[in-house]
């Protein structure tokens, strides 16, 4: 069922593109992982955290809300986001089922497909707070409440769940409530002209679009985005029509979801970063399936923005609790760092798109970052607890003493098992099931390599099929092994990622070494020949550990150093080095060395040094004094930052003082 959609998607994408897209993803079907690292997290996510995550939705009511049995008086009143948390599940679930059929889960899955579609509203409507508790309010507060953001996450799970298993019913469902929205939206008359405050829909009907290959669905994405920010402001005269003083809105303006101008105009990343990273990622989609490059281009200007001036170490964006938001360039603190678990997950999407448009490799090397750290980082090793935020230094002691962190169960130094607003867990399910999508791309004549998982996929480049298999320890070593098989010799690129991190890396087909320098481009080595069926190509990344320094405008940063090896930043815990870590230090000459703990975290590689440590001794009943506290050499330890938090609770740190 997959690639039939597939073949016919790729054929509708052709008749429009008019060549601004420069290749397809691998649908994450046609690619297996049989390695030690990412392969055990995507069993434990489909064994584990899909479980998880259904108890979860089902203790708290988010499931039988679907059977709109509340009646005004009740408890627990159904959210107005909570749509979108069962959607992700259900997503999820239609990945899962697409590689590991499993009858149990599947039944599961259609009891609440079937009470969804039970819900639907005689005109199409879809929203089970605006259905049962609320009734009189559809529609009427695009700015603050979810309606266009639960219906986007239901149209990404029916898209997923008919690839996944065949199944209509759901698609159908959706397709209904996509309808409803297209006669409710659009510029004419009697329509409304207004669009999500809670960005999402706009990616979701692209790719319904591209299943149905109904056009109206594409051109509904477009008006979203092309009306955004647009005078009068929409949400001005909505709050109007309420009754409503329009300046009067928790948050200061328009920026805060990215209406403050049209998506054109807009030059810097503003507003809640998981909002920005899906209109993001929608204005790429329907630049690639219509030609716009004037959408393009705000991509890149908007990329630009994020990656140089507002992207933490860590792949993390929306650098403040208050709004969930990006805040000023270079403002990066560390300690009150958000990095929303979505918000990374939502620059992996974006980042996704960008190299589909563009085969830049600086895209796919952020993609690469955030996955391995900033997404990884917000599931437990056991797939059981969540981060919603990600700080780069944790105190644990100091949030339970300060009310104002000790109420924001986001910021808590350990995982949860579940939250109140509970976006985060399912969007890494969904991002752990379709993980193999973001590997590999193909074009006519090229086969793009964009991660490096050992195992095999299997693409379609000059019309035949060309099976890649890795073989590898990444991240881990930075040796990759590639064997080419195509059905028969032909003639075609093979276009393998150098990271950005790589300072140093050798190559060779068959034994035969090659010159990488004048090979690579846009950060691929692009490797041209008659391949032959068994060809291998072999690729050397020296992973050293580096120490590496934020721009000194971030302020935070400054007069520290991080240490990273391959793609993954590390960071110092408690339980290896002892409390009060800011006091620690890194001389730059000191000796940094990295070997394997099999036995430690699932496996890993760790990094120890000498350091220096700040004593307290010679301080009795001194707070200030006239004199620099002592200096100690101690011996420090540092984890890969995603596993941190997975063992006795305590202090963690990323940029440590040199």
């Amino acid at each position: 069922m997959w690639t039939a959609i597939t073949q016919q998607n790729t054929t509708i994408a052709e008749d429009i593109m008019t060549g601004i897209k420069k290749m397809e993803p691998v649908p994450f079907t046609h690619v297996a992982f049989t390695d030690s690292f990412w392969a055990p997290r995507q069993t434990i996510n489909r064994e584990v955290t899909i479980p998880v995550a259904y108890r979860q939705s089902k203790e708290t009511g988010r499931i039988d809300a679907w059977k709109l049995t509340w009646k005004p008086g009740d408890p627990n009143p159904p959210h107005i986001f909570w749509d979108s948390d069962v959607a992700k599940w259900l997503e999820a679930v239609g990945y899962s089922l697409a590689t590991h059929p499993d009858p149990a889960l599947e039944a599961l899955a259609d009891a609440i497909i079937d009470d969804i579609a039970a819900a639907q509203q005689p005109d199409g409507y879809l929203n089970i707070h605006f259905t049962v508790v609320e009734p009189d309010k559809r529609w009427t507060n695009l700015r603050d409440w979810h309606e266009l953001y639960c219906a986007g996450h239901l149209i990404e799970a029916a898209v997923a769940y008919y690839n996944g298993t065949g199944k209509r019913k759901l698609l159908d469902v959706l397709c209904r409530y996509a309808d409803h929205i297209a006669r409710t939206f659009g510029p004419g008359e009697g329509q409304k002209r207004g669009y999500p405050g809670h960005e999402e829909i706009e990616l979701a009907l692209v790719k319904l679009y591209r299943v149905t290959g109904e056009r109206r669905y594409l051109d509904l994405a477009r008006f979203f985005i092309d009306e955004r920010g647009r005078q009068p402001h929409y949400f001005d005269l909505e709050a109007q029509a309420r009754g409503e003083d329009p300046a009067k809105r928790w948050y200061p303006d328009h920026s805060y979801n990215q209406s403050h101008r049209p998506v054109r105009e807009q030059t810097t990343a503003e507003g809640h970063a998981v909002r920005a990273m899906y209109l993001f990622s929608g204005m790429a989609d329907v630049a690639a399936e219509t030609g716009d490059r004037s959408l393009l281009q705000a991509c890149r200007t908007l990329w630009e923005n994020v990656t140089h001036k507002r992207m933490y170490i860590t792949g993390g964006i929306g650098s403040s609790a208050h709004g969930e938001r990006f805040t000023c360039d270079y403002d990066l603190p560390n300690e009150i760092a958000y990095a929303e678990t979505c918000a990374a997950i939502g620059l992996v999407l974006w980042a996704h798109r960008m190299v589909q448009l563009e085969a830049d490799a600086r895209y796919a090397d952020v993609l690469e970052r955030a996955l391995y750290n900033g997404v990884l980082s917000g599931v437990s090793l056991d797939g059981t607890r969540f981060f919603y935020g990600n700080p780069l230094e944790v105190n644990p002691e100091k949030f339970a003493c300060r009310p104002d962190l000790l109420h924001q169960p986001a910021l808590s130094p350990r995982r949860q098992a579940w939250f109140g607003c509970a976006c985060c867990p399912p969007n890494v399910l969904r991002t752990l099931a379709s993980l193999g999508q973001y590997v590999y791309s193909q074009s006519d004549n090229k086969a793009y390599v964009h991660l490096y998982i050992q195992g095999e996929g299997t693409l379609t480049v000059g019309g035949q099929k060309v099976t890649l298999v890795q073989k590898t320890r990444y991240p881990w070593e930075g040796h990759v092994q590639v064997t080419v098989q195509p059905s028969h010799a032909a003639t075609f690129t093979l276009a393998l990622r150098l990271p950005g991190w790589c300072r140093k890396a050798t190559l060779r087909i068959n034994g035969e070494p090659l010159e990488t320098d004048t090979l690579c481009q846009q950060g691929y080595l692009s490797l041209s020949r008659l391949w032959q069926p068994g060809d291998v190509v072999t690729l050397d990344m020296a992973m050293p550990v580096e120490r590496i320094y934020a721009h000194p405008a971030v302020r935070d940063d400054v007069g520290r150093v991080a240490l990273q090896r391959g793609p993954l930043v590390y960071c110092l815990e408690q339980v290896d080095n002892g409390p009060n870590l800011p006091t620690l230090a890194l001389p730059r000459q000191a000796s940094l060395t990295a070997h394997d703990e099999p036995s430690l975290l699932g496996g890993i590689v760790v990094i120890d040094g000498e350091g220096t440590r700040l004593s307290t001794e010679g301080w009795p009943g001194q707070l200030y004094r006239p004199a620099p506290p002592q200096i100690e050499h101690v011996p420090i330890r540092a984890i890969p930052y995603y596993a941190w938090g997975n063992r006795a609770p305590g202090e963690m740190l990323v940029w440590i003082r040199e």
